[in-house]
């Protein structure tokens, strides 16, 4: 609230971002030079000549929330790596409805996903998938399977980056993780997992998985292929990084989250993943989550 004290300074800091990043036109589609009018706060297009508000093709485009509102709501959002309950963001914020509060945590969590989408994996890679509970109505509880396979599981794929380092000192080798991917596959199958890798990954990567059959036509789109047998060696060992990961997700949204509607699974692993990656980040998270809020993505 020192930062930004008003609206005008909100403004003038959103403006200087902005421009930094580049104002993509909608009709030509152009991140050319844009000219801004102070006057009716709005950049136009060089090309064009296309008018674009302050809040064009970001993330707070069409809300009447104030700025400063949006500022401290991506504050909020990235000052904590587990983050907020919906209903203790609406306190935070002071909202009076529920409604507002909900719709500006998934808005944000949607261009979470967005950034995370620029970025691929690569080298050597662990994959597996999970399964995660989503929310039921009661009177359809007794009616879904139960198990593997119920309507009440959700799949998740999950990929980490395996980077096999030497301890200087004693000689040892081992390994750190490196960056993340997690997304609702649907069903785990040939088609979908395939795809999933096809699009997460690039250049000539090692895959790590335990035996699954949905993995066994893996060969034909990765360079090399590794299988385990899934059990204690395999989590502690070979796929480590991914496994922690479904562990630590799986612990937030029973802790946080709680009700998960498959609707907005996906929004969550946005969030969750994109704090992942930027778990080194300290301070510098709010600004480069303002960053993404801003990007001049591509319209789809």
């Amino acid at each position: 609230m020192q930062h930004f004290p008003d609206e005008e300074s909100c403004e003038i800091y959103l403006k200087s971002f902005r421009e930094k990043t580049g104002v993509r036109c909608k009709s030509c589609q152009s991140v050319t030079k844009h000219y801004w009018f102070s006057g009716g706060k709005f950049f136009e297009c060089s090309k064009c000549r296309r008018r674009s508000s302050l809040k064009s093709g970001t993330v707070m485009e069409n809300s009447k929330l104030p700025l400063q509102l949006w500022l401290l709501a991506l504050l909020l959002v990235s000052a904590t790596k587990k983050g907020f309950s919906c209903l203790e963001f609406q306190r935070q914020l002071g909202l009076s409805r529920y409604a507002t509060a909900f719709r500006l945590m998934h808005k944000i969590r949607v261009y979470m996903g967005k950034r995370e989408a620029l970025y691929t994996l690569s080298d050597m890679i662990e994959y597996d998938d999970c399964f995660v509970t989503v929310a039921t109505k009661k009177s359809e509880i007794g009616k879904l399977k139960r198990g593997k396979g119920s309507q009440r599981k959700a799949s998740v794929a999950v990929a980490a980056e395996s980077v096999p380092v030497e301890n200087p000192e004693t000689g040892k080798s081992g390994k750190v993780c490196g960056y993340f991917k997690m997304e609702v596959l649907g069903k785990v199958d040939r088609d979908h997992v395939n795809r999933f890798i096809k699009k997460n990954t690039v250049g000539d990567i090692a895959l790590f998985t335990d035996k699954n059959t949905a993995y066994v036509d893996i060969k034909d789109i990765v360079e090399t292929h590794f299988t385990v047998v899934s059990g204690k060696d395999a989590t502690n060992d070979t796929l480590r990084w991914v496994h922690k990961a479904i562990s630590n997700l799986k612990r937030k949204l029973l802790g946080i989250n709680h009700m998960i509607t498959y609707k907005y699974l996906q929004n969550y692993l946005n969030e969750f993943v994109y704090k992942l990656n930027r778990r080194y980040f300290g301070d510098r998270l709010f600004d480069r989550l303002v960053l993404a809020s801003i990007y001049p993505y591509v319209q789809s």
